[in-house]
C-alpha cells in the first residue's frame, strides 16, 4: 500500500468520526438536554452577572411570569440584546402587544441571531428560540402573530434580554442599528 492510500484512509476515518460526533451533538439538541455548544459557551462566558431568574430562564429553559416581567409592556424605541453577551436580538420596531403578558416580536433583528429547536416539554410540541451566540433559552415562536408581518409571534422572556434605548445605541456600540428606526 502506498503512503497516499494510507493518508486517504486516515482522512476518511477522521471524517467519519467527525460526522458521528456532530450527529451526537445534534441528537442532544433534539432531546432538549444541555448541548455540547451550551457546555462550551458556559465555560467561556461568565454568567456571574445574571440574576437567579435570568439564570433559570437562560440556562435552565425556565419561563418568567406573564404580566410580571420587565419588558412585556415596554414601548420605548431601541433594541433588545442577549443578557449574557449583548448580541442584538430584537427591535422595538418589530414588537407588538400580543396580549400574552410576555414581550412579543414579529421577527428577530437577524435570523442568524436566533436558533429554533423542537421543544416537547410540558406535554406539547412547541418551537423553542435560543440565542445563536450563547445557546441560551429566550422563549418560543408561534404561528399566531400578525399575518401582515409574516404571521409569527416570538414570545420572549424579559429575563433573557437587556434593553438598549435608541438614544444610547451609538454610545453603547450599537450605532449600526440606528438604521432600524429610519423613516421608510
Amino acid at each position: 500500500m502506498k503512503i497516499c492510500d494510507l493518508k486517504l484512509i486516515l482522512l476518511a476515518t477522521l471524517g467519519g468520526i467527525a460526522i458521528v460526533s456532530a450527529s451526537a451533538i445534534a441528537m442532544d439538541k433534539k432531546d432538549n438536554s444541555m448541548t455540547e455548544k451550551t457546555k462550551i459557551m458556559s465555560e467561556k462566558m461568565s454568567t456571574d452577572h445574571l440574576t437567579p431568574l435570568q439564570k433559570k430562564v437562560t440556562m435552565e429553559g425556565g419561563t418568567e411570569a406573564p404580566f410580571d416581567n420587565e419588558y412585556w409592556n415596554h414601548k420605548e424605541d431601541g433594541i433588545y440584546v442577549d443578557v449574557i453577551n449583548g448580541e442584538p436580538l430584537f427591535s422595538s420596531t418589530d414588537k407588538y402587544d400580543s396580549g400574552t403578558g410576555w414581550p412579543s416580536f414579529t421577527k428577530p433583528i437577524s435570523e442568524h441571531m436566533v436558533d429554533e429547536h423542537k421543544d416537547t416539554k410540558l406535554g406539547m410540541v412547541r418551537t423553542e428560540v435560543k440565542s445563536s451566540a450563547t445557546d441560551s433559552h429566550l422563549g418560543h415562536v408561534f404561528n399566531d402573530g400578525p399575518k401582515e408581518s409574516g404571521g409569527l409571534r416570538y414570545c420572549i422572556n424579559s429575563a433573557s434580554m437587556n434593553f438598549v434605548p435608541k438614544a444610547d445605541l451609538e454610545a453603547k456600540g450599537y450605532g449600526d442599528y440606528l438604521k432600524l428606526f429610519e423613516e421608510k
